[in-house]
Order: C-alpha cells, then structure tokens, then sequence
C-alpha cells in the first residue's frame, strides 16, 4: 500500500466541512464537539454545541455550572454521563490554573476521556503525531485493505492504528486523522453503498478492487437487549402543573428527571388510578396515550402512557413543574420525547 496522505489531505483541503471546532482547534472546543459527536450526527449536535459554548464558553465556566442547568444545555443529546464526566474534567482542568494536559497520557487520566478522544484532542490541539481512530478511520481502513478483521476486538483495533500511523506525516497529524474521519463521514459510509467515484483513495481499495466493500467492516453481532415494560404517567393538576420524579444518582439515566413511572409494569388505567390513590393524588380522569418505545444499549422499554387529571393540587413533598418551567428548568431525557411533547 503507497502512502496514502497527499491524496487523502489534498482532497480534504477541497472538501472538508466549515465546523466552528475547526476553524477555532483549541483544547475546549475539538473536547466538546468530540464528546457531543458520540452518537450524534454533527447536524444535529451543532445547535447544541453553539448554545452549549454561548452559555459555558470556557472551562471555569463549565466547572462552575450547576447541575440542573447543564443538564437542561445537554437536553437532547442524550448519555447525560458525558457531560458529568466533562464537568470533572473542567474541574480537574480549573484546579491546573486552567493549563490542559498536552499529554496522550496527561488526556486520558482525565475524566472520561478515552483513546480516541486523547488523541483527537493531542493531534488537532496540540499537533502531536498520535492517532484518533474512531469508527469512520476504522471502516475506511476495513476497506482500504479489504481486511475482514472484527474490528469491536481489540488485538484488530490496535493492528488496524498502527497501519493509521504508517500512513500519517508527523507534521501534519490532525489534518491527516481529521481527513479520515471526514472521508468516513462523506464518502466511505456506513449505511448503504460507499462512494467510491468521489473517493481519493479509490485507485488503492482492495476491497474496491475486490467487490467486498459493502460487507466490510465486520462486528462482533451485538448482545440481545432485555424487554422491559414501563408505565408512564402524565399526571397534571388543576394548574397544569406536571409531578415529576428524579431518578436515583446511579443507574439508567442517574439523577435525571421524569414523570411519573413504573418500570418493569404494564399496568391498566385502573392500576394507575389505584396507585395514584395510595399515593395520595386522587385522580380526576384519566385517557390512555400512544404507546412508546426506547431502546438503549442494554435494554428496551416498551412503554404504556396515561395522562391523569388529579383532583387536587400536587401536594408540596412533590416536584409540581408548570410547562414552562419544563421547558427552561427541568431536564427531562429523550426516552420520554413522545410523551412530553404532548405536554407541550
């Protein structure tokens, strides 16, 4: 295999995104898109990393946020983990005078910074020669080399890097890992067929050459997640104001809010009324809402929504939110996205 980077960096100068992250690489910003892009295409996280930067624009500031309100900017996103983990990391970060570690080993002893981001952050930031190697490089290497390695396993994964580091110009680091995480991106893709008339490395494909592009890469076939049911309740007062609940500090979707819910119940409208009951909210009327599903990495929720008119007001020892409260205030996750646009 001849040397891949002239091609691939000659075409990325042609063809990369305008991204705020790239036009201004330092520490903060390649860190948090990097954080917010697990998951998440960069059309959808873009919003939420420019209303995230206008409302925390530094590390201090994202130290000394309070937690309600970093969690109602990560609103949408989803793994609320991440932006935990990133405010340790602030704070770690503030303790230092504000001086990130310009380190591969300084990075990851970081709070939840792992290899990929390390190096994302070591070669775009501080233009260190290490690798980012994240799904995009690891697909556009399966087929560059029409190599049909599992990559989800780690001995593949550490011999897919260093055919990444045989290839990389020191002095150009993270234009050249950022150029294989873009080609990933736009035209070696994952879904569906790749680009390969648009491709700058199309003459050197083996798998191109081969006809196996579309099979690669390979993944270990993923766990079977667990059925859970879940009964979601919107219940609401007289004054429109909604109960919530906070989740337990640990756990699925730790210390975030929600409505009212039993988990691993399917429970009829008259199971709800008679809980409610013991619970102390007399319940006015109720109707049946669409069902719903989520699906997290472990497990499935299928769930049974309600919405209940409580005969009196949510007592004090509740959280009674109004509507525009759960909109400014109260971070409430994307597994509920069906049932709390009905209260919008």
């Amino acid at each position: 295999m001849e040397n891949i980077a002239p091609a691939l960096l000659e075409w990325f100068y042609k063809n990369q995104r305008i991204l705020p992250f790239r036009t201004d690489p330092s520490p903060y910003h390649v860190w948090l898109s990097e954080i917010m892009l697990q998951q998440t295409r960069v059309s959808a996280a873009l919003p939420y990393y420019e209303r995230f930067l206008a409302a925390l624009p530094d590390i201090p500031a994202l130290a000394a946020c309070e937690e309600e309100k970093l969690h109602k900017l990560w609103e949408g996103l989803g793994y609320y983990n991440r932006a935990r983990k990133a405010q340790e990391s602030a704070r770690v970060i503030a303790a230092r005078g504000g001086v990130w570690p310009d380190t591969v080993e300084g990075l990851l002893a970081l709070p939840g910074i792992g290899d990929y981001t390390a190096g994302a952050i070591a070669s775009i930031s501080f233009g260190l020669a290490v690798p980012a190697v994240d799904g995009n490089v690891l697909r556009v290497f399966s087929r560059l080399y029409n190599d049909p390695g599992v990559i989800t396993e780690p001995a593949v994964k550490r011999a897919f890097t260093a055919r990444v580091m045989e290839h990389q110009p020191p002095e150009k680091a993270g234009d050249y890992n950022q150029a294989l995480m873009e080609l990933g991106a736009l035209v070696c893709v994952p879904n569906g067929a790749p680009l390969c008339e648009q491709c700058p490395l199309a003459s050197l494909c083996e798998a191109r050459r081969a006809g196996t592009a579309l099979e690669l890469p390979h993944k270990a076939a993923p766990k079977a997640r667990r059925i859970e049911p879940v009964t979601v309740v919107l219940a609401e007062d007289a004054e429109e104001r909604f109960l919530l609940q906070q989740r337990p500090q640990k756990g699925l979707l730790a210390g975030l809010w929600q409505p009212l819910l039993w988990e691993g119940e399917a429970l009829s409208a008259e199971e709800v009324c008679a809980r409610l009951e013991a619970l102390g909210l007399a319940c006015e009327g109720i109707e049946p809402l669409p069902a719903a599903k989520h699906i997290f990495s472990h497990v499935e929720w299928h769930m049974t929504g309600y919405r209940v008119r409580l005969r009196h007001e949510i007592p004090k020892s509740y959280i009674a939110a109004a509507k525009e409260e759960l909109k400014t205030i109260y971070a409430l996750p994307n597994a509920f996205g069906r049932y709390t646009k009905m209260i919008e």
